[in-house]
């Protein structure tokens, strides 16, 4: 498994285009990229113009390569560009803790 969890903080007189950008981004990983397995919208909530998202796919080729070359990545692409101020990734992949005592 390979997990991504990105920060991202939204303009404020942006957010409701942020808000539909980021559902059909996600509604459409989950329904048209076998390889996406959970793809969570996160609000912190004393910042509300910031996000977290936190994805999960098969393995990094499912985010790197199918993730982005679908067709609704690009559009997502448009939606950061207009919607978002600062934007971090951070790739990461499970520790496997069942040897452990």
């Amino acid at each position: 498994m390979f997990t991504v969890i990105v920060t991202l903080d939204v303009r404020p007189d942006r957010l409701p285009e942020f808000l539909d950008g980021i559902a059909a981004n996600a509604r459409a990983a989950l329904r048209d990229e076998p390889g996406c397995l959970r793809f969570d919208v996160h609000r912190v909530n004393d910042e509300p113009n910031r996000f977290l998202l936190h994805e999960i796919y098969r393995d990094e080729q499912a985010f790197f390569q199918a993730h982005r070359a679908a067709p609704h990545y690009a559009e997502w692409l448009k939606v950061v560009d207009r919607c978002v101020q600062t934007k971090t990734n951070l790739y990461a992949t499970p520790v496997d803790l069942s040897e452990r005592p």
